[in-house]
């Protein structure tokens, strides 16, 4: 038995410093540091060095280099040159990003509006309004690409799961609203807490630091997208089941990048 012992002991030595498994190890801990980037520097803009060049469909990636460690960024289409420095204006993070044109899935990568001070952005702000100030990361530069980056990532719209044959029945407590409510009601409950009971139809992870979850309950309307409620928490949830959230509702919250809700729920708890 104690040969048998030592072994298994020394297979499984062999299998945990194996070639493959640690090459596994790396990618998965690559992964994890360029996904803690991205959310570091959701929202700044981003300096570094161009590691790698990819352009499809109008659009120009950039794999980039700085103290963070490696990040995926896309952009309209730009002339970028490997080795170059450059510096990227403020965008969001999205995990799991398959680009159809590439051919490839981005385990994190971060959409920007086009490179600070870029001689196309600010001809295209100045086209718009002469009086626009150059390098404004929240000036006319970036909403001239919002909608072209709008397609590129799919945009809040794009991202509302279709209705499904859900009933739920409504949270309880005074502050409780169905998730039709939480749209036409909008106006009255901007800034308050409200409670909301629904099923989870998806659940998406440390996107901007926070996880995100869309709620039905069967109340709303689908042609008009109020059968869909996003929130926002960092609680975890399970999709397909059945929970109670508590946050504070906004109305018309822009993040930019083609990412606006009519009505979203964040610094949400879930209950139960």
């Amino acid at each position: 038995m104690k040969k048998g012992y030592i072994a298994a002991t020394l297979a499984l030595a062999l299998l945990l410093t194996s070639p493959a498994l640690a090459e596994e190890k790396k990618e998965i801990q690559s992964t994890s540091i360029a996904i803690e980037a991205a959310v570091n520097l959701a929202g700044k803009p981003i300096a570094g060095e161009v590691l790698e060049v990819k352009s499809a469909g109008g659009y120009t990636y950039l794999l980039l280099k700085n103290e963070q460690g490696e990040i995926w960024t896309a952009l309209p289409e730009s002339k970028v040159a490997v080795g170059q420095k450059v510096v990227v204006n403020p965008g969001m993070p999205m995990k799991s990003f398959e680009s159809k044109a590439l051919e490839k899935t981005f385990d994190v990568i971060i959409f920007s509006p086009g490179l600070a001070g870029s001689e196309t952005t600010q001809q295209a702000a100045t086209k718009e309004n002469p009086h626009a100030t150059p390098h404004a990361s929240q000036g006319l530069s970036q909403q001239v690409s919002e909608a072209e980056l709008e397609r590129l990532s799919g945009g809040s719209a794009r991202a509302v799961v279709p209705a499904d044959e859900v009933k739920v029945d409504k949270a309880e407590g005074k502050n409780a609203q169905t998730v039709e409510e939480c749209f036409t009601n909008a106006e009255q409950l901007n800034n308050k807490k409200v409670r909301i009971r629904g099923k989870v139809m998806k659940f998406s992870m440390m996107i901007m630091g926070k996880n995100w979850i869309h709620l039905q309950d069967g109340t709303g309307d689908s042609a008009k997208k109020t059968h869909d409620l996003v929130v926002t928490t960092l609680d975890e949830a399970k999709k397909g089941s059945i929970v109670t959230v508590e946050g504070v509702l906004h109305k018309d919250k822009d993040f930019g990048a083609g990412y606006r809700y009519a009505a979203i729920i964040e610094e949400a708890k879930i209950l139960e």
